[in-house]
């Protein structure tokens, strides 16, 4: 049989549906963030990038650059191993401990990334948990689905951000039965929020655990860079609350934070941390750097919003369409396959532009956009020179404006 074969098929098929992905070779430039070196076709060229996860740059800060280099220069570059076997690093614990007062929490877990920390914490608690019931979200993660899929709980899932859904939910399962509600703070396509306080008190009265990923909250909400749940106050409410080191912190790596009992039974359980080779403890030296640094700065969360603000408003008057919410991410809506990734080709090939198109199946097909995710680095001549851009190719491709 002829396995490539079978496989060019569905690539082939994939590209015929303006679905295939194309990754933009970059090499990032320290201290010169958000631009970026694109290497094309033997050609090198300078690019701004506009949809970096890196949300706040502290990729490239000084303080966190010089933490990784010391912990390399005191360590060395790996971990040793997995956390049982020799892993375990005197920096991974200091950063545990870091991570759980960020959260306000007895203790945290690291993990190697914030998709392994979703899939090993959600499919833990639902195979360990006898007769557990998960209730999703139904905008939830690729990570989190995955979790409840492997852990072959019973599933529910609920509408969108909508508690009176959720609740009728909850309402119809047995009494006696663990329930867990599985949401996020921040969604990363849409950019919404989620209602976090009235999703704790329907869960409280129901008597549901509530798992909640801050993945793109982290850093860039509350007073301390604790998430969303700080910002309101809630995170004393959240029975789990899990978090990545590699957006708004720069670095890289997953974690969950909760009770003392519950970080203890994941770290016993969760094949996903037994067999996983830990984090370099540079690294978490870093991520530590960046978490202490952000608990004590907000200068880069406020310029952050001054630039949101500044984006969108520069796209209001252009009349170009982006999807309104009060989070850090800008979609800017295209709604076609071809023509979304047409128009990230014209504004890297013509305006040095770097942005990825977003197509099925990370967001609905008729649903393809481009993701804008403004940083405090990105100064006001770098958010004017994009929407000149986007003025012109809207002309140039015939893509309705919004409706003023």
């Amino acid at each position: 049989m002829n396995f490539d074969a079978l496989f060019q098929f569905q690539l082939d098929t994939l590209k015929q549906e303006g679905n295939y992905r194309y990754f933009a070779e970059l090499e990032r430039k320290c201290g010169k963030f958000p631009h970026a070196a694109n290497h094309h076709d033997g050609d090198v060229r300078d690019v701004t990038v506009w949809c970096s996860n890196d949300y706040l740059g502290m990729g490239q800060n000084p303080l966190v650059i010089d933490a990784m280099c010391e912990a390399v220069q005191r360590t060395g570059t790996g971990a040793g191993g997995t956390r049982n076997i020799s892993g375990t690093n005197h920096d991974h614990l200091l950063l545990e401990r870091a991570l759980a007062d960020l959260h306000n929490k007895e203790a945290a877990l690291l993990f190697t990334s914030g998709y392994v920390s979703n899939w090993a914490a959600l499919s833990t608690l639902g195979s360990r948990l006898k007769d557990c019931i998960i209730l999703s979200d139904a905008g939830n993660h690729a990570s989190m689905i995955e979790g409840i899929r492997h852990s072959r709980a019973q599933k529910v899932i609920w509408k969108h951000n909508d508690v009176a859904d959720l609740e009728a939910k909850l309402a119809k399962l047995p009494a006696n039965a663990p329930k867990i509600v599985a949401f996020e703070s921040v969604y990363s396509m849409d950019g919404d929020i989620a209602p976090i306080r009235k999703i704790v008190e329907v869960a409280e009265k129901y008597g549901a655990m509530t798992y909640l990923d801050e993945v793109h909250a982290v850093g860039l909400y509350g007073p301390r860079g604790g998430g969303v749940a700080e910002q309101e106050g809630l995170m004393d409410r959240i029975t789990l609350i899990e978090g990545t080191l590699g957006k708004a912190y720069g670095v890289v790596g997953g974690y969950i934070t909760g009770s003392a009992a519950l970080c203890d039974f994941i770290r016993s359980f969760a094949s996903g941390f037994i067999f996983t080779t830990a984090l370099p403890p540079a690294v978490a030296a870093a991520a530590r750097a960046s978490i202490e640094h952000l608990k004590q700065s907000d200068s880069e969360r406020m310029k952050q919003r001054a630039q949101v603000a500044k984006l969108r408003d520069g796209l209001d008057r252009a009349g170009i369409p982006h999807l309104m919410n009060d989070s850090h991410i800008v979609p800017v809506m295209i709604k076609d396959p071809v023509k979304t990734k047409m128009l990230a080709d014209y504004l890297m090939d013509e305006w040095g532009i770097y942005v990825q198109p977003i197509n099925y199946p990370t967001v609905p097909k008729g649903t393809e956009r481009l993701r804008f995710t403004p940083s405090p680095l990105h100064s006001d001549e770098d958010i004017a020179h994009l929407v000149a851009a986007l003025t012109s190719l809207w002309k140039q491709c015939a893509i309705a404006h919004a409706v003023a």
